[in-house]
């Protein structure tokens, strides 16, 4: 049966020009094997079209909102699994293969995620977040979320927490398959604003949205620390 799917990946970016070359020569094997790279961009304003242009199978335009550009991704494209991807992660080896397989017997999973920076305390970060998201079940945007087609129900346009909120729709469903395999993330928020400060307003701001402040609250407050 995964010989016979066809994985789309879509990358929703707003203006990474400065990656998003790289991320999308590091897919063209998985293009070669016949998936394919949708690129769904909120209204850039640097060089991300033109970068990714000749490196994608489409570009499409879509209101900004990382859920909303998913979505607009996910309507333009043609596979029969979707793999939902940050601008600045690169996929395991084979996640074509590990992807299709596991969706054999789930309906959705993600890769555990390592995180590159300068900091001596990402490897500790992305540890923790591997465990707390095998533990719950709640997978994270940097952790390469993929679902099959049929069980898609679109990310809730809300202005964050978009992951957490469609991992809690999708568990209804079925458990997540956890794959132990690495989605390499950037550290870059991390260094930019600090591992001990990043970290304790992401769990901030989670523990918030647990309790009931809307989305738009959180990503109002996220933007003024940013």
């Amino acid at each position: 049966m995964a010989a016979r799917m066809k994985l789309s990946i879509v990358i929703p970016v707003l203006n990474e020009a400065a990656v998003i070359g790289g991320t999308l020569l590091s897919l063209a094997s998985l293009r070669v094997r016949g998936h394919e790279v949708v690129v769904a961009d909120g209204g850039s304003e640097d060089r991300t079209r033109e970068i990714a242009a000749p490196l994608a199978d489409r570009v499409v335009l879509a209101p900004r909102g990382r859920a909303r550009q998913m979505n607009a991704g996910a309507a333009a494209a043609r596979g029969d699994a979707l793999l939902f991807l940050h601008a600045d992660t690169r996929l395991p080896a084979n996640a074509d293969h590990l992807i299709l397989d596991s969706l054999k017997k789930n309906s959705w999973g993600r890769f555990d995620v390592a995180i590159e920076g300068r900091s001596a305390l990402l490897p500790v970060i992305a540890f923790l977040m591997n465990t707390r998201s095998r533990l719950t079940g709640i997978a994270t945007g940097d952790q390469a979320i993929f679902v099959r087609r049929e069980a898609y129900p679109g990310f809730p346009e809300i202005a964050l927490m978009e992951d957490v909120a469609f991992s809690k729709a999708m568990k209804r469903r079925s458990p997540p398959a956890c794959l132990r395999e690495k989605a390499v993330t950037s550290g870059r928020r991390w260094d930019e604003r600090g591992v001990l400060r990043t970290v304790c307003l992401m769990w901030r701001l989670r523990l918030e949205y647990f309790l009931g402040t809307a989305p738009d609250e959180l990503a109002r407050r996220y933007a003024s620390k940013a």
